[in-house]
């Protein structure tokens, strides 16, 4: 791969520590916890004595206000390694933003520095059984009665959902008002009413802890609201090429890490008297899914430099969104195929990344979601 520039001796001395950590805490455990159907709790908290959790929070909550690299360097590190099941990501880099940029001084106080440790682990109930990804089709409603919320509904496919202790909830405080009428709050486990459906049973990422939401009649008080009451719905929008910038930096580095456990297999399994990797399609498909790999890597990297530079526009992430994921899948696919039927053993790791990685295709606004916004800005 070529060299990364945007990376500084810093970055790269936290790459190693995030890399040792997973190794240890994390690369023995994992197959278990697929079995599981989540991770330990407790790895939560490891995480956050090392720094790993929002690491890009200013130093008033704990956190040591470091640049989004940091972030990213955790995602890439999971996701080259495997460890879907991990939800380090949706918990730093877009539950604890919309607290961070919208939310009251006492709920940053409150929440912050606790997401920080591990304390509080986060999680964003967007997506309903009937909605999947049309946000302003949201039918879960939080009606005000004094200085509460009444909040019913439900939500599905909720990542961090069984281990969550707060819960940002996307909500109908002016059903009449369509996307105007859209707020964010906050529920805290625990509160009477909200309850954790099933640990949901997927394809892949079977490590992480996905879940049903139910809330009925549950109560919360106003300060719960993030930011101002009917703008939950641009808030939304300011924050998601951030989080679909995250999952185009997980599928480029899974695919990275896909391509490296075929060529380590290529090089020792042996068919019809020699290594796999002596055969000349095998040596040209992996020149293929290198170089396009390394295409997918500088347009990543390129968009981390606009996002430093606060320049990532919503269209651009659009389009790393859906390109990468595509790529992810597609190289995974062929190198699932390099692998022969042992790509198909559950206990290969190829085989897992290639159930993984099917549904970044989907999560963060489905890729044909992605495609209508780009022709938009491209017909503008």
């Amino acid at each position: 791969m070529i060299p990364r520039s945007i990376f500084n001796s810093d970055h790269e001395a936290f790459r190693d520590m995030v890399v040792k950590f997973l190794e240890k805490e994390a690369v023995p455990f994992h197959a278990q916890w697929e079995e599981n159907g989540q991770i330990d709790r407790a790895l939560w908290n490891k995480a956050g004595e090392q720094g790993l959790l929002c690491p890009c929070l200013p130093e008033e909550f704990g956190g040591v206000g470091a640049d989004y690299l940091y972030s990213a360097i955790v995602m890439e590190e999971i996701s080259r390694l495997g460890l879907t099941g991990i939800g380090f990501g949706l918990h730093t880099d877009i539950v604890a933003p919309y607290i961070e940029h919208y939310g009251s001084e006492a709920m940053k106080q409150k929440y912050l520095p606790k997401m920080i440790t591990g304390e509080m682990v986060g999680a964003i109930a967007m997506t309903e059984p009937g909605a999947g990804s049309d946000l302003q089709g949201v039918r879960t409603t939080a009606v005000r009665d004094g200085d509460h919320y009444v909040i019913n509904g439900s939500k599905t496919f909720i990542t961090n959902g069984q281990h969550a202790e707060i819960v940002i909830v996307v909500a109908k405080t002016d059903p009449s008002a369509g996307a105007k009428g859209t707020s964010l709050i906050i529920v805290e486990a625990g509160t009477p009413g909200f309850t954790k459906g099933r640990n949901l049973h997927k394809v892949g990422m079977k490590a992480q802890d996905t879940s049903e939401l139910f809330f009925q009649d549950v109560r919360v008080p106003v300060g719960n609201c993030i930011g101002q009451e009917g703008m939950g719905f641009i808030y939304l929008m300011q924050e998601l090429p951030q989080e679909r910038l995250g999952i185009a930096v997980n599928g480029i580095a899974m695919a990275e890490g896909a391509l490296k456990l075929t060529i380590d297999y290529v090089k020792e399994r042996k068919a019809f008297g020699k290594h796999i990797a002596d055969f000349q399609n095998t040596q040209f498909k992996l020149a293929e899914l290198h170089s396009r790999v390394m295409q997918g890597r500088v347009f990543v990297d390129r968009c981390l430099e606009l996002h430093l530079d606060k320049k990532l526009d919503v269209p651009t992430a659009a389009a790393a969104k859906y390109m990468i994921t595509d790529l992810q899948c597609e190289v995974i696919d062929e190198c699932v195929q390099l692998h022969g039927g042992y790509g198909y053993m559950w206990e290969y790791p190829i085989a897992r990344m290639w159930a993984d990685a099917r549904v970044q295709r989907i999560y963060g606004g489905t890729n044909e979601i992605m495609k209508t916004i780009i022709s938009r800005a491209v017909l503008a």
